[in-house]
C-alpha cells in the first residue's frame, strides 16, 4: 500500500499560541479550521487524537488577566475556567462537522503507572472505535506536573505528553503544530539566513544545540521541549513532525508523507 493510501492513526498537539491570541483573546479562526481540517482527515480514513494546550491561557484570557498568572493556585483556576471553556468551543466547531469529541485529563501519575496505562489504552481504543476524537490535556487543575516544576514530573509539558499519548494511542504518527516552521539550524528570529532542517534521523547534542528557550509569554513550551517530544516518540518508534500552525492546510500533505516543517524518523 502507498503511503498516500494507508490509513494513519495520527496524534496531533496544538499549542497555546495557535489558540490564543498575544492578548490572551480565543483564536476562533484557528480553532474552527484545525477541526474543519481534523474532521476531513478522518472523513479520509485517518484516526484522529488531539493533544491541545491552552486552558491556563484562555481562562486568564476569559477572566480578564493581562498575562499568565504566577501564583500556582490561580494557575490551576484559569485551568479550570479554561478547560471548560475550550472544550465547549472545540464539542461546537468538531459538531459543526459532524463529528464527537471526548475529554481526557491526564496526571502525572496516570502515565507513570502500569495499571493505569493500560486502562488508558483501552480507553483510547474505544473511543477511538467509537468513531470519537479524543481530546487530551493534562489536569492542570489537580496535578502541578506542568505548570510547576519538580524532580519527580513525567510529563512536563504538552510537547511530551504528546508523545506519551502517541505511545498509549499505539499512533502511526505524531504531528506538533507550534508557532514556528519547524527546527532551524539557529533561531530564526535573531538570524534571518538561518535554514530550516526537513529531516532529523538522530536526535544528538548537535540538534539540542539548535533549540532556543520559551516561546510565548501564554505558553511553556519551547523548542527543548519539542525535541524531548520527538526523542520520546522516536523511541516506541513512532515519527513526528514539527510545523507551523499558521499551514493546517499542511495536514493533508504530512499525512502523504510529503517533507513538511522538520520530520523526526524513527529508526526502522
Amino acid at each position: 500500500m502507498c503511503e498516500l493510501e494507508r490509513k494513519l492513526r495520527i496524534v496531533v498537539k496544538v499549542g497555546t499560541s495557535s489558540l490564543t491570541r498575544v492578548d490572551g483573546s480565543r483564536n476562533l479562526r484557528n480553532m474552527e479550521l484545525l477541526a474543519r481540517v481534523l474532521s476531513d482527515l478522518k472523513g479520509m480514513g485517518h484516526e484522529i487524537i488531539l493533544v491541545s494546550s491552552g486552558a491556563i491561557g484562555m481562562g486568564a484570557g476569559k477572566l480578564g488577566m493581562t498575562a499568565r498568572p504566577s501564583q500556582l493556585r490561580m494557575k490551576q483556576a484559569a485551568a479550570a475556567v479554561g478547560q471548560c471553556e475550550m472544550m465547549h468551543l472545540y464539542d461546537k466547531f468538531f459538531g459543526e462537522y459532524g463529528q464527537t469529541v471526548a475529554q481526557v485529563l491526564l496526571t502525572d501519575d496516570d502515565v507513570k503507572d502500569p495499571f493505569r496505562q493500560a486502562h488508558l489504552s483501552g480507553t483510547f481504543a474505544a473511543l477511538l472505535g467509537l468513531g470519537v476524537i479524543p481530546v487530551v490535556n493534562e489536569n492542570d487543575s489537580v496535578s502541578a506536573a506542568e505548570i510547576e516544576t519538580g524532580d519527580r514530573k513525567v510529563l512536563g509539558d504538552n510537547d511530551t505528553l504528546s508523545a506519551i499519548v502517541a505511545g498509549l494511542c499505539r499512533a502511526d504518527l505524531l504531528i506538533i503544530l507550534s508557532d514556528i516552521d519547524g527546527l532551524y539550524d539557529s533561531d530564526p528570529r535573531q538570524n534571518p539566513d538561518a535554514k530550516l532542517i526537513p529531516r532529523v534521523t538522530e536526535i544528538d547534542e548537535s540538534v539540542y544545540d539548535m533549540a532556543g528557550g520559551v516561546g510565548s509569554r501564554w505558553g511553556t513550551g519551547g523548542m527543548v521541549t519539542k525535541l524531548e517530544a520527538a526523542r520520546v516518540a522516536n523511541r516506541l518508534g513512532i515519527d513526528m513532525v514539527l510545523t507551523n500552525s499558521n499551514r493546517m492546510d499542511a495536514l493533508y500533505d504530512i499525512a502523504e508523507g510529503k517533507d513538511v516543517g522538520t520530520r523526526f524518523v524513527a529508526a526502522r
